[in-house]
């Protein structure tokens, strides 16, 4: 990227209505058979079109053929069952019906490279692909075959590397990996976490990103938010190690969070995707209000090094606010732009 503080999100867009139900998180399909497949399609080209309209730099698919960060992705692999459900507790926060692990996790077919290619054919731009994370998959499970978590998180990072490949041949330039889980579980993550998701990204030639965020604005997330004190100091568990991994960009939450900003430096030389743009709440950002986080970060990362981005994904939000916070990201962005080149 040659573009000073190059903007991005963090992931999801709101979806048309006439796809999915709007301002509604993970809410069912509309259509059915080809007309999905079209849908989707279209979907993806107007969450490409209300980024390049907002002026974003590194553009992504904005999670529109997906119903869910994580299930979509393992729906499309062997050694699941979706009919045999178990009640389990995501994140240690919320109990939620999960598909069980019934045998070998594998990976039949592709499962984003036909799109990330539609994008790729759309935009000469950056474009970034997120992926679940070996431990936040783990986590939306219930293991009735390996009964280990950490031997399942592996066999799922072998399946990720094979799937993040292709989305480089594809043309994706910044695979991101989503790991909230690392938010939560200190010691796996420190134990064997961090090394499952290097192992996920391994041999990979183009950019890498671990996405950590106190996750969307639905209730169990804000609930427990109010849990967590005056500061929000669980980076601080994982950073350290973070820095010395083979991951080349961190993405945080930062935006109206008790996250202090010192905590940047502990990933010192590491690029770091900055949270700007609050998905917790429909008040839309002023630039001058995006513009005094990313002053704040700078004081802990290097300018070069500073990627302006969402906290999390917006896809329960409203059209409007969506649109209005991704304007105001860039013109944030390009108002410390100014004064970084004056």
């Amino acid at each position: 990227m040659n573009t000073l503080l190059p903007t991005s999100t963090a992931g999801s867009l709101p979806k048309p209505e006439w796809l999915a139900e709007p301002e509604t998180l993970w809410s069912s399909w509309k259509l059915q058979g080809d007309a999905l497949m079209r849908g989707k399609r279209d979907a993806l080209s107007i969450a490409l079109q209300n980024q390049q309209q907002a002026g974003i730099d590194i553009v992504s698919d904005g999670e529109q053929t997906r119903q869910h960060f994580v299930t979509t992705f393992i729906e499309h692999l062997a050694g699941v069952n979706f009919n045999q459900r178990k009640t389990v507790k995501i994140r240690d926060r919320y109990d939620a019906s999960v598909p069980t692990v019934v045998g070998e996790v594998t990976r039949p077919a592709p499962v984003f490279v036909e799109d990330a290619k539609y994008l790729r054919a759309q935009t000469k731009q950056p474009i970034k692909w997120a992926l679940p994370g070996p431990m936040t998959m783990i986590d939306t499970l219930y293991d009735a075959h390996y009964k280990s978590r950490e031997k399942l998180a592996w066999e799922f990072a072998k399946i990720l590397n094979q799937e993040a490949k292709a989305l480089e041949a594809a043309g994706v330039d910044i695979i991101q990996f989503d790991e909230p889980a690392f938010n939560v579980f200190f010691d796996e993550v420190n134990d064997w976490g961090i090394a499952a998701l290097e192992r996920a990204a391994q041999g990979l030639q183009c950019q890498t990103a671990v996405h950590i965020c106190y996750g969307y604005g639905i209730k169990a997330n804000t609930d427990w938010k109010q849990t967590l004190g005056q500061q929000w100091r669980q980076y601080e568990q994982v950073f350290p190690k973070l820095q010395k991994s083979s991951i080349d960009i961190v993405s945080l939450e930062c935006q109206n969070s008790r996250v202090p900003m010192e905590l940047i430096e502990l990933i010192r030389g590491k690029k770091v995707m900055v949270g700007a743009i609050d998905v917790a709440s429909n008040n839309v950002e002023t630039p001058e209000q995006v513009a005094a986080t990313l002053r704040q970060a700078l004081k802990f990362v290097d300018a070069d090094k500073l990627y302006p981005c969402t906290n999390c994904g917006m896809a329960p939000m409203p059209h409007s606010v969506a649109s209005g916070k991704l304007n105001a990201l860039s013109a944030g962005a390009d108002i410390v732009r100014r004064e970084l080149t004056l």
